[in-house]
């Protein structure tokens, strides 16, 4: 069975390995074998476990959280309610981040248009009705 050095799989999830042993040290981690001499070996399992830490990460949950979900991992089959649970939850949370992501984008686009417009104009006094500026008041 082929295995990773710390290094390798750091490059390879594009983190630090300050990240993958902070991981370790926060109890992420307890699958991870290690050699003789106290070093990490990374099976591919390993790899897609920390896909998943990362995705869970990128979610916005907190480590106590992952490594809750970690623990129910362990636990194994009486867990399976929980950890569906949790990646509704997760899921629900990702499709806020978009849509509210996608809001944003939806006025970023039109203030391009604003400022593309009224410099075509040369002057911004083409969008006097605009409610979206930002009042300026000359004293």
């Amino acid at each position: 069975m082929k295995t990773y050095t710390i290094s390798e799989v750091a490059k390879e999830l594009n983190v630090t390995a300050y990240t993958l042993r902070y991981y370790d040290k926060e109890g992420l981690l307890p699958f991870v074998e290690r050699t003789s001499k106290g070093q990490r070996l990374f099976k591919e399992s390993d790899i897609a476990a920390l896909k998943i830490i990362e995705c869970l990460k990128n979610t916005g949950m907190s480590i106590k959280g992952i490594k809750n979900f970690i623990d129910w991992c362990a636990d194994g089959d009486s867990t399976l309610q929980q950890r569906f649970d949790m990646f509704m939850e997760r899921k629900a949370a990702v499709e806020k981040q978009i849509k509210d992501l996608q809001d944003t984008l939806g006025l970023i686009e039109h203030k391009c248009h604003y400022y593309k417009t009224s410099l075509e104009a040369g002057t911004e006094a083409i969008h006097k009705q605009d409610k979206l500026e930002i009042p300026v008041t000359t004293t």
